[in-house]
């Protein structure tokens, strides 16, 4: 998904005006910051243009956003309060957007660090804050102009986070994003996660995204409309927060058989599980999987890489299966390869530290597939 807030302070509506945050900067007026300024400028890609109006300049009932087909921006003074205070902004190029966020006491698990499920709510959070702020729908779709006139939305094919080092309590983390284009099929939504305090890397995930039919369920192929919609806020450039040379991130999850080495049976959605679009939450599926770890696993190690293969969509009313079984590590140079290519801090564990899981979630009446996944542990810090 794609969502952005601009949340632009008054020294830089100048580099705005000037269309830098495009990526390409191109000649504009003189300009004063004004509190409500009103500039124009020519987008590069088929002549588009985008303007900048504050909310005594916007279209319709003063909504504070203009824009073309292909997208709309906000600045300081227009959109809502959360527009205004929020840590979060495009990058210069405007390509990428990245956003800061305050570690809370309630996103913290019995270790006093940020759980999982807390790093990949963040994750959704930046990825939909991006969309929003290029223009995109702010109904939780993420969708362009073209999409929505054909009833078409984006849904989560792939996640694979990987956590070098999880933030405590009160940390502020620094994440960013972006998307590109993934094959004719679908988009990927990249990653990285940064302790601000110190700027390093502590975090990196990608996703692959296909685009849905809302009311068949059916995938679509991305058509060419709508990828030069979205790919003019995209790097021009092939740009990965994970390579791929040796990366996990593109190994096969197979499917695990019965019967499985731990399971947990008979986990009901809350209502609290289900996100704005009446569906179960993408974050959810990671708590049911990690509900059938063995207690003496989670005792001794620490989650450090998780892969989800969505294949189906789970309702308010299905009732859930968790099944785990331990896969046999390939080899210790392997997963020391692995562990050194992404650029992590962590050091290479001794292979009989780590260990390494298969996944199965599935409705518990007909036994069909919901997801698949794969988790790597390693030894939790000596404290």
């Amino acid at each position: 998904m794609l969502k952005v807030s601009c949340n632009l302070l008054n020294d830089q509506i100048q580099a705005l005006a000037q269309c830098s945050f495009l990526g390409r900067p191109v000649a504009g007026p003189t300009f004063t910051p004004l509190r409500n300024p009103v500039v124009s400028c020519r987008h590069l890609y088929k002549s588009r243009v985008l303007a900048v109006l504050s909310d005594r300049g916007g279209v319709g009932s003063g909504s504070g956003v203009v824009g073309s087909d292909v997208g709309m921006v906000r600045v300081p003074g227009s959109g809502s309060l959360a527009d205004r205070l929020r840590l979060g902004s495009l990058t210069e190029d405007g390509l990428s957007y990245k956003e800061k966020f305050i570690v809370r006491c309630y996103e913290v698990g019995i270790n006093k660090t940020a759980t999982v499920e807390t790093i990949a709510n963040l994750l959704q959070e930046v990825g939909c804050n991006h969309a929003q702020s290029v223009g995109y729908s702010t109904d939780g779709f993420a969708t362009t102009p073209t999409m929505r006139k054909l009833n078409l939305i984006w849904v989560t094919a792939r996640m694979h986070i990987e956590i070098y080092k999880y933030p405590a309590w009160s940390d502020v983390v620094e994440i960013e994003t972006w998307c590109q284009g993934d094959g004719r099929i679908g988009t990927r939504r990249d990653w990285i996660v940064k302790d601000y305090a110190t700027g390093r890397v502590i975090g990196r995930a990608t996703s692959k995204w296909v685009m849905m039919n809302q009311e068949t369920r059916r995938l679509q192929k991305v058509s060419d409309d709508v990828r030069e919609e979205y790919l003019v806020y995209c790097p021009r450039e092939l740009r990965l927060a994970i390579p791929e040379e040796n990366s996990s991130s593109l190994r096969k999850i197979p499917k695990l058989e019965d019967p499985a080495q731990s399971s947990k049976v008979g986990l009901v959605p809350r209502r609290a599980d289900l996100d704005m679009n009446q569906h179960v939450n993408n974050v959810t599926y990671i708590g049911w999987v990690l509900e059938s770890m063995p207690q003496e696993v989670i005792d001794s190690h620490e989650l450090q890489t998780i892969t989800l293969d969505y294949r189906r969509e789970c309702q308010h009313d299905d009732i859930v299966d968790s099944l785990t079984t331990m896969e046999p590590v390939e080899d210790a140079k392997a997963v020391s390869e692995l562990h050194g290519t992404n650029g992590s801090a962590v050091v290479k564990e001794n292979i009989e530290d780590s260990r390494q899981f298969l996944h199965l979630l599935r409705l518990s009446g007909d036994g069909l597939e919901i997801n698949r996944g794969r988790t790597e542990w390693r030894k939790k810090p000596a404290r």
